[in-house]
Formats: C-alpha cells, sequence, structure tokens
C-alpha cells in the first residue's frame, strides 16, 4: 500500500479516537443517557467538552480536504517522498491537535493546524502541478 493510503488509514482511525475521547467526556459529564438519546435540548457543557467536540468537527473538515487529495495522488501516480512525508506530517499534526484543543494550548492549537494544513496544501500542489509517473 502506497505510504499515502497508509496515513489515510491512520487519519480514519485517529478521527475515531477522536470521537470516542470526546464521547467519554460526555458521558462523564451529561451521562450517557444524554449521550446516546437524540440530544434535542440545550444543554452546558464544560469549556474541555465543548472543545474536543469542536476537534472532532475540525477533524471530518480536514479529512474532507486530506482524503480526496491522498486518493488523486495515488490513482494519478503522482505519489512520491515529499506527498509522503506531507502525508505522515498531516497525521502527526492531527494526532498532537487533539490534545492541544482539548486542553485550550493556544497558540500551539493553532500553530499545530497550520502545519496540518501546509502538508494538505502541498499535497494539493502536487496534484495539480507535480510530474506525472515517471
Amino acid at each position: 500500500m502506497a505510504p499515502e493510503l497508509s496515513a489515510l488509514t491512520c487519519a480514519v482511525l485517529l478521527q475515531v479516537v477522536a470521537i470516542g475521547i470526546a464521547g467519554a467526556q460526555m458521558n462523564r459529564e451529561l451521562g450517557p443517557r444524554y449521550n446516546a438519546g437524540p440530544r434535542d435540548q440545550t444543554v452546558d457543557m464544560s469549556p474541555r467538552l465543548g472543545r474536543l467536540r469542536r476537534a472532532v468537527t475540525n477533524g471530518f473538515e480536514g479529512l474532507a480536504m486530506f482524503a480526496p487529495l491522498v486518493l488523486i495522488l495515488v490513482l494519478a501516480g503522482k505519489t512520491s517522498s515529499l506527498t509522503a512525508t506531507a502525508a505522515w506530517i498531516y497525521v502527526a499534526a492531527r494526532v498532537l491537535y487533539i490534545p492541544a484543543y482539548g486542553l485550550g494550548l493556544a497558540p500551539w492549537r493553532s500553530l499545530i493546524w497550520l502545519a496540518g494544513l501546509i502538508a494538505t496544501l502541498t499535497l494539493a500542489g502536487v496534484a495539480l502541478f507535480g510530474p506525472g509517473p515517471l
């Protein structure tokens, strides 16, 4: 499997972990009944739970850009050591981003997010302008 696809698989699994972390925090704060219910009522939650839920949302937003770019690169035969490195930087940034956001570590959260975005933009640049298959 291409390293970029391995990174994509790890990014998806990391997103599942982020959902689990936020869900566990929600169970602790609001109880499993609320967490398993329809969540129709607005409830007060701790700043940490709010940050963890936003980190999950941000993870989906990141994957919406990262995943198609990885697939485009692999299908177009444009993978390289640069794209593999960028893909793994994206994953590493997500690994650091979740706790940084959950703990409210400013400005580190934003800098970590920026590293993931630059990695994603690197993939886009190679997809558009990089050399084709050798």
